[in-house]
């Protein structure tokens, strides 16, 4: 996957950048062109010798370099596929994402037009300060991946969050990304994700354990495969996914949910993975009901947002219809039963007993169609929605 592509890689100055030398080796390994960039920092932690021992290419440094004859803050972004920052500090990305260019690393990134992976590296107080986040958010919805840093015993003897991931994670993501890049350009796609809210009382309501990660993976790896997508977003417990490529509308009931996935229409793909409740309330009170007067409540069905997607006429669905079945028993006799009830090409099936799924960072999925099943065994939600994605990919190709 790696083979003659050009890798642009920048290091910070961080403890991690040690590490950084065997992804540099890792990317050769793979076939990759690699080209560093340090900062004054990174050369505090590695020699620009390091670097170009093992890239077998100039290390740059300078901003004007006197010995180079081209713009270097602009040829290497230029001559560059993907850009990567191992490790990427709290100063760097700040900076990154106010617009500054002091040096040649952040000009460069001023001036990039290719996309950006960051990998952060830090203490763990400056990995949780608000600020810092506000400015990985704004990073993120400029269109940045992040590989998130883990939580261990940090240089500074402090243990949280804060050391960067391995280098072998770094690969699986730059690898992910050139596996997705452009796959979807053209399309739209529309993504239900979280869990739906049926009110009862002013204070009371009923809902379900939907954290909406996986709904929010999926969109992002539709959007980073060059879909416009347009998320759908119920109760969650993470907040938005945010991409260039990417509108959020937030709801809360499943009538609302409803309605926002059929003002979004038309489009090419529909992707059904929110936690919607089948049931809700026909009788809310506006108010508080007291113990005292018990509850008398009434219920009705939900629409079915997924079939009511699925069995639009031909003109009308989109061309790809996935929904998903959280199943505690019987999983792949109720998926393939829900295929053609709600008209689906793709069923997700995962078995949601004991809370194994709900909130956590890794799924247990099948894949299931009129043709079969296929087991996916235990994958990160990351990844899962990367094989949505790319199964949607070749769905569109026949």
């Amino acid at each position: 996957m790696l083979e003659r592509k050009r890798i642009l890689l920048i290091l910070t100055g961080s403890i991690a950048a040690y590490k950084s030398l065997d992804l540099i080796r890792l990317l050769t390994k793979a076939g990759a062109s690699v080209e560093g960039v340090l900062t004054e920092g990174g050369k505090q932690f590695v020699t620009p010798l390091s670097v170009e021992t093992l890239t077998g290419k100039k290390a740059h440094v300078e901003m004007w370099d006197s010995q180079a004859y081209e713009m270097s803050h602009i040829e290497l972004s230029r001559r560059a596929d993907l850009i990567v920052v191992a490790p990427a500090t709290a100063n760097f990305i700040s900076k990154m994402v106010r617009g500054e260019g002091d040096d040649l690393a952040s000009t460069l990134i001023l001036a990039k037009n290719k996309p950006v992976i960051l990998a952060p590296s830090m203490n763990v107080e400056m990995w949780e300060n608000p600020a810092f986040q506000r400015n990985l958010e704004i990073a993120k919805s400029d269109g940045a991946t992040v590989i998130p840093p883990q939580a261990d015993m940090l240089a500074c003897g402090e243990i949280g969050m804060g050391k960067m991931a391995e280098p072998g994670s770094i690969m699986e993501v730059i690898d992910d990304h050139f596996r997705l890049a452009s796959t979807l350009e053209g399309r739209r796609a529309i993504v239900t994700s979280g869990g739906t809210i049926e009110r009862i009382d002013s204070v009371r309501h009923i809902s379900n354990f939907s954290s909406g990660k996986q709904g929010n993976a999926i969109a992002i790896a539709l959007a980073q495969s060059g879909a416009k997508v347009t998320l759908v977003l119920g109760k969650n417990s993470i907040g938005p996914a945010s991409h260039p490529n990417l509108e959020v509308l937030e709801v809360v009931s499943a009538e609302e949910m409803h309605e926002s996935v059929h003002k979004a229409l038309p489009a090419d793909i529909f992707v059904g993975c929110a936690a919607v409740c089948d049931f809700k309330v026909v009788n809310p009170s506006d108010r508080k009901i007291k113990k005292s007067e018990g509850l008398n409540i009434k219920f009705a069905e939900n629409p079915d947002i997924v079939r009511s997607v699925g069995k639009l006429g031909p003109t009308d669905r989109p061309a790809v219809v996935v929904g998903f079945a959280a199943e505690t028993e019987e999983l792949i006799d109720n998926a393939q039963a829900k295929l053609d009830i709600k008209g689906c090409d793709l069923i997700v099936a995962n078995n949601v007993s004991g809370g194994s799924v709900f909130g956590q960072d890794d799924n247990t999925a099948h894949f299931v169609t009129p043709e079969g099943s296929v087991e996916l065994g235990t994958l990160s939600k990351r990844q899962l929605g990367q094989e949505i994605s790319l199964w949607i990919f070749e769905r569109l190709r026949r």
